[in-house]
Order: structure tokens, then sequence, then C-alpha cells
């Protein structure tokens, strides 16, 4: 039997039993050699190798010897609750559960990737990529040029989901080589910093990806490949689950510090913001900014530094006036306010009775039916053009308590600008939820699957509803949500773009054209709002002709990655704090 058979009948027994973790102790006393106090670099932070620690003091210090706005993981603990003991006020230890697929026993998975291809990574804008998808979704993201120059790694690997058809990056899933990291006497392989861009909406990406880095590890002839998740994310388990991976006994600890806080804090009410709020907390706490949750249900909260306090509700704050915020509260007034100033703005009246609101849609062609007050895409009706359709969106939207507004209806690409203190932070193109086809499961079935993954993307407050105007959309394009669509074949389901309702932002802030920002900038002014979100229609966002829309006195800035909307946010309302957030930034570059 050869060295490798040998371990991998060793490791089959070990699977099948008890699930053993590999002691370097017993290694010790058997006097068999191996790596000692392994680790590595894995940009975000050290991995370390536990279970390659004799002394457990040495393996205390390696977790704590960490670089600024980086986190060190330690996993495969021997004794978890020895190292913690060793320094309670310092470690916690990780609500995380390890999962191991046995590579033996595990056939390629053959998963069909359904308009997207797999493969390593190959450009240096690959790496930029995969960067801006780890940011998206929260993670702690390599540098980019660290992310690169593991491109020959046999170390570190990443693995990226590439759009078949724009070639932009969908996913990524970083791969470590335990026997390349440290002569592993396991055989082993982990994954981690799985992301899926939260605007994909082919299906299947996440774990097309995860079978990709195991069949690249089987080919290597690794025993296993591990991975870590949360506890409580059911969905993510039931899915390694199906894939085979089983729960192994093998835990992790790491520092206590501002970004681990969500895992070993008591304070229930961080927990429960939405990501708007959450995100303008997150980079408070960063500075040392005290925070105070008022209302975690609605985003109130308060933060205070010095003898400064301000009360914010998301991004709506003290500073923003009253009269300011009544102005882009009444979309009408809002209408009125900038059409005097010359702003380019659509025809729009409020409704009346049925023949002149006719007479309206007749002189514009197509009208968008929309509250004067309201938010998140509610109540807004687009692409009316005949009498009936007409007539019941008014009263819809009648129902719902507040003005109704007829808008013409302007054809372009929707873009959303953030502008904070008076300067243009970010600039997004924003487009409908759509589903893609995969030649088996029904429109519905889409819809569902891919309402999941904007809820989980966003922390519940992105989903396609499955209402009249999902059934409205689909029906113009002679579909109906029984309906199976072909492979691969794409399908708007939403005519607004709106976020909560299931529409994607897709970062263009490089590409704003002067104009646009200038433009901007002078609205913000306009209507004396330092805080502002400008939903324009434009032809493309470098170009200079747009139509302004609406202007929200409380944008979102979660899901602008990787622009810093939070960032300049708490700059504009604590501008002291600023210095020490860039000597931070400095530290961690």
């Amino acid at each position: 039997m050869t060295s490798r058979s040998r371990q991998g009948h060793r490791l089959d027994k070990i699977g099948s039993a008890s699930m053993r973790i590999w002691d370097s102790k017993e290694a010790q006393h058997r006097g068999e050699p191996f790596a000692r106090n392994a680790s590595v670099d894995c940009g975000w932070g050290t991995l370390i190798f536990a279970h390659t620690f004799v002394e457990n003091a040495d393996l205390v210090r390696a977790t704590l010897d960490e670089a600024s706005n980086t986190r060190n993981i330690a996993l495969y603990l021997r004794d978890p609750h020895v190292v913690l003991s060793l320094a309670p006020q310092d470690l916690f230890l990780d609500p995380s559960h390890t999962y191991r697929l046995w590579l033996a026993n595990y056939l390629p998975a053959r998963i069909k990737a359904s308009g997207f291809r797999l493969r390593r990574l190959q450009h240096r804008t690959d790496a930029q990529h995969v960067h801006r998808l780890l940011t998206s979704r929260g993670m702690v993201a390599p540098d980019p040029d660290f992310i690169w120059n593991q491109r020959k790694n046999r170390v570190i690997e990443f693995f990226v989901a590439e759009e078949a058809e724009s070639n932009r990056l969908l996913g990524a899933v970083m791969g470590i080589d335990h026997v390349e990291a440290f002569e592993d006497p396991e055989n082993g392989a982990s994954m981690w910093c799985l992301a899926v861009d939260a605007n994909a909406h082919q299906p299947g990406v996440g774990r097309a990806l995860v079978a990709y880095a195991a069949d690249c590890f089987s080919a290597r002839g690794r025993a296993f490949m591990d991975l870590s998740v949360m506890h409580d994310n059911r969905a993510v388990i039931d899915l390694y689950e199906k894939m085979g991976f089983v729960r192994i006994p093998a835990f992790c600890i790491k520092r206590r510090n501002a970004i681990n806080r969500d895992l070993y804090t008591s304070d229930q009410s961080l927990a429960e913001l939405n990501p708007y709020a959450k995100i303008i907390v997150e980079e408070a706490t960063r500075r040392g900014i005290a925070v105070d949750v008022i209302d975690a249900a609605n985003g109130y909260f308060t933060l205070q530094f010095g003898g400064r306090r301000v009360v914010c509700r998301e991004s709506l704050s003290e500073l923003t006036s009253a009269i300011a915020m009544s102005r882009c509260d009444d979309k009408s007034v809002t209408h009125s306010v900038l059409r005097d100033a010359g702003v380019a703005v659509p025809k729009q009246q409020i409704a009346q009775d049925a023949l002149v609101d006719e007479a309206f849609m007749e002189e514009c062609g197509t009208v968008v039916v929309k509250p004067a007050q309201g938010e998140q895409g509610r109540g807004v009706h687009l692409n009316i053009t005949e009498p009936t359709e007409l007539r019941e969106a008014v009263e819809r939207v009648a129902e719902m308590g507040s003005k109704v507004i007829l808008e013409e209806q302007v054809s372009g690409q929707d873009l959303r600008v953030v502008v904070i203190d008076y300067r243009v932070v970010a600039a997004a193109i924003r487009r409908p939820a759509e589903i893609t086809g995969t030649g088996t499961h029904s429109i519905a079935a889409l819809i569902e699957k891919q309402s999941r993954r904007r809820a989980a993307a966003t922390g519940g407050e992105s989903r396609i509803p499955m209402d009249q105007e999902t059934e409205r959309c689909l029906d113009a394009q002679g579909l109906a949500l029984t309906d199976v669509l072909p492979e691969g074949k794409c399908v708007p389901v939403r005519r607004t773009a709106n976020l909560h309702t299931g529409g994607t932002l897709h970062d263009v802030t490089a590409e704003l054209s002067e104009a646009l920002r200038r433009e901007s900038e002078k609205i913000a002014e306009l209507l004396s709002i330092p805080v502002v979100g400008l939903d324009f229609v434009v032809d493309a966002p470098d170009g200079e002709k747009y139509t302004l829309i609406e202007a929200n006195e409380r944008p979102g800035l979660a899901n602008h990655e990787p622009q810093p909307t939070a960032e300049r946010f708490v700059d504009f309302v604590f501008p002291q704090t600023a210095a020490t957030a860039a000597q931070h930034q400095s530290a961690a570059r």
C-alpha cells in the first residue's frame, strides 16, 4: 500500500468513526515529524492551523498578533476551553460550524453552469472584481494586489464564476491547500470567502463554485475540503449537506475586535438594525463614536462623540432641516421647486377627473402613476398607456391615502446618485429584477429562488413581490408564472428598478460625467439638503442629457460598494473623526 493509500485508508477510518482531528501532541509523543505552528497569510488576516501548535500559549500569541483592520482565525483547536482561559478578555469562540466534504467518496458534481463559466484567476482585473465582490458581501477583502499575486501560488487559489455574455464576475471563492501550506499529514484543503454577486440573476452560482473548488482539490489527490459556516445559516447549511458535507468537531477562536463585534456582542439591538442603519453604525463604532439604538425596527439611533450628539434615522439626521425634508417628501413639491430653477424634470400633474387624466396621458404617450408621498417604490405603476389601466392605477394609489401624481414616463437608464455634504459620493445604474431560465423551473420557482438570494444579500431589504405588477410585467411579454423558461433565457419580472422590489445596483461612479456630477451637487444645493439620493433617467452615465425624477431625503447607503458612502456620512456628521478614519485605512494598507 502506498503512503497516500495508507493515509486515505486511515482517514476513511477517522471519517466513519469519530471525525477526530489530527493532534500535534500525540504526533510529538509518537515521535512523528510535523510542521509546527503553521499558518497562512490570507490577505484578510492569518489562517492559523491550531492543531499544529503544541503549546497553547504560542497559539494565543499568534491569534492576538493581528494587523489593523484584519482578523486572524485559529481553526482546529484541540482544547478551545483551555485556550480561551488564557486570554478570556481578548478571545472568543466563533459561533460557527465546520463542515467537511470527503473527496474520496465524492463524485464530481458536474453541476450545469447556466449563463456562466467557472475558472481560475487569470487577469489583473479579476483581482479587482474579487475584492469588490468580497467587500460587497461585508467580508474583510484582501487587497487586489495580494489576490493577483496568488495566481501562481499553490497554497492559495481563487476560483471565479464569470458571466458568459458580459465576462462580469458573478462569484468567487478562496481555496487553501493544506499540504502545500504545511505538509498536512491529513492531506486536506479548505474553502473560504465564498461570495456571489447580489445582483447575479443566474441560479446556482454559489453551489457551482463550491463544486468546482472540490473538483480541483480532488484532482490534486486531497482527502477532504473543509469550510466554516455560521451556526444559524440554515439555508446554506442545508445546501452543503445536500452536496455531501458532514459536520466535524472542529472549533475556531478569534480576537475580539471591531470587525468581529457582531459575533460576540450581547447587544441584540445592533444586530436587529436594517442594512442602511447598520452600515452607518458599524463605521461609527470603528471610529470610537458611541452608539445608542433608539428603535432598531425603524432604524433610529443616536451617535455621540465628545459633546456632540446627533439623532439619525438611517441616513436622515438632525442636520437635514425640516423644510428640506418636506420638500423631498412630497414629490410634487420637489418637482415644482426644481422645475422653476431650470432643472430638467418630466411633465407632471396631480390626478384629477378621468377626462383630464386621459388627456394628460395622450399628451405624454406613456405615463407613470405614483403617490406624492412614498418610498421604496411602493405604489409606482409604469408603462400606463390605456384609459382602463390609468383608472385602475389611480384608484390603487389613491387607496394609499396620498395625492396621486401622473408623470410623463421618460425612457433611458435609471441612475441613482448619492450626494453627501453637497458632494457626489456614489452613482449606480439601477436595473429591474430579472431571472434566467434553467429549462426545468417555472417562472414562479425562479422568482422565489432569486428573491431568497436578494433577501439574503440585503438583510431582507430586497425581495421580488409576487403581485399584480409582477404578473402584469410578465403578461406584457406573453408569459405567466407557471411557464418554464428555456435555459439561459433572461426575462425581467418587474418594471421598476427599486431595490426593495428586487432591483439591483451597478456601480458607475467612475464613469459619471462631470456634467452630471455638477448638476447633482447643484440640485442638492437648490433643495438645501446635505444628504440626498437623486434619481435620474439618463441616456448613459457618462453623458450630459438627463431628467431628474425624484430626490430622496433618506437614501440607502448600503449596496453602493465599493464607494465609501458610510464613511462620508460619518465624516459629515462628525468631521473631527475623519482623520482617525484615514489613519485606520492607512494602517490597513
